[in-house]
């Protein structure tokens, strides 16, 4: 991984979150967050080091004078790569921008990707605000095989001792707080 960022060129990334220094530092910050939990989440070492390598290309990309349209969806796809490089063994050629040669213009293509990466980063944000109980709860709900299911969630309403419906209505419920919570964060990311 190449030097940090440099004075320049992280102010140039923060002229491009927004116009506002605090608004563009506060987004900076949460995007950075946001970053590390999509390394976190995948189990790979260093998570706060990728995120920064992240940061670093962008900020490459952006000396070059590339122009970034949605600088989140972007800095997912390249999290994408950094993921990527650090899950191959050191014997295989590594991924770099410049060998992928990433186009801000051709990841409309990708967006797709970029944008389901974004949905799972914040169905997780979101997983977090629940209870333990309301967590495990729609969890264990959703996550079964669809045979056996009545038989499961049987099983699953006795043991949170509630009727069958009772619990398709709690765990509506929840639902229904969960898409809000990520439509409120795919909403609030994808101002960035």
């Amino acid at each position: 991984m190449e030097a940090g960022l440099t004075t320049d060129t992280f102010t140039r990334l923060l002229d491009r979150l927004d116009s506002d220094r605090e608004q563009a530092g506060e987004k900076y910050e949460d995007l950075r967050r946001t970053l590390i939990r999509f390394f976190e989440w995948r189990g790979t070492p260093y998570p706060e080091e990728q995120a920064d390598e992240d940061f670093n290309r962008i900020g490459r990309k952006l000396d070059q004078g590339t122009e970034i349209q949605n600088l989140a969806a972007y800095s997912y796809e390249i999290a994408r790569l950094v993921f990527l490089e650090t899950t191959k063994g050191t014997d295989r050629k590594r991924l770099s921008l410049e060998s992928v040669k990433v186009d801000p213009v051709a990841l409309n293509s990708s967006e797709e990707t970029a944008e389901k990466e974004l949905r799972l980063v914040c169905l997780d944000e979101c997983l977090r605000t629940l209870s333990g109980g309301s967590q495990k709860l729609i969890l264990e709900y959703y996550t079964h095989e669809k045979r056996g299911q009545v038989e499961r969630r049987r099983a699953l309403a006795e043991r949170f001792g509630l009727r069958r419906d009772a619990l398709a209505n709690r765990v509506q419920r929840l639902r229904d707080k969960l898409q809000y919570c990520v439509s409120s964060c795919l909403r609030k990311k994808s101002a960035i």
